[in-house]
């Protein structure tokens, strides 16, 4: 199991967790097939299979899941369910799909203040660029393997300690991990 930090600040103000997962990755076979429409090719469904169970191991179970509307999301998200039931609230969201970081970090600037953690399934650019927005840097390991590559079925854990989800900040996060499929084997 890996070490994370403490879900409370020093000042016993309850953090805010994000959990930040890269669609695994999809197939390219059919150039007739719109990109929201690609599903998972068979390494993606390997990967979003090993991801699912390293989450539901770790704990890092959701409070709320937040999903892109394209298929590679939703079969991303489909490994999940399977390794941790289907009980955890997903929305799925047309709003999510190749969306930019600003647009992510106002989406998550409206989650229900009962949620205290999220994972919000998407793409890249806007996740990795949602991370870099997100995480005041401090050199540590995780952030210079994201810096190099945040790739398909790429997850990030990032805690905020700004106590509700309308205050989160532009560099006011830690990096508490970020892994890849590699890792897992």
């Amino acid at each position: 199991m890996f070490a994370y930090g403490p879900a409370r600040l020093v000042t016993g103000i309850e953090m805010k967790t994000i959990i930040l997962l890269r669609h695994a990755k999809s197939s390219w076979d059919d150039s007739s097939v719109d990109d929201h429409d690609r599903p998972l090719n068979q390494r993606g469904e390997r990967a979003a299979s090993l991801v699912a169970a390293f989450i539901r191991q770790e704990g890092l179970l959701p409070d709320v899941i937040l999903c892109s509307s394209a298929r590679r999301t939703r079969e991303t998200l489909a490994r999940l369910h399977a390794q941790v039931g289907d009980d955890m609230p997903a929305l799925i969201e047309r709003d999510l799909y190749l969306a930019p970081a600003d647009r992510l970090l106002e989406r998550l600037r409206r989650l229900g203040e009962d949620a205290s953690s999220v994972l919000l399934i998407g793409h890249n650019p806007g996740l990795e660029d949602l991370a870099a927005t997100l995480v005041a840097p401090s050199g540590n390991a995780f952030e210079a393997k994201m810096a190099a590559k945040f790739p398909t079925a790429g997850l990030a854990v990032i805690r905020s300690g700004a106590g509700r989800w309308g205050g989160l900040k532009r560099r006011d996060a830690r990096l508490d991990l970020f892994v890849i499929p590699k890792d897992l084997v």
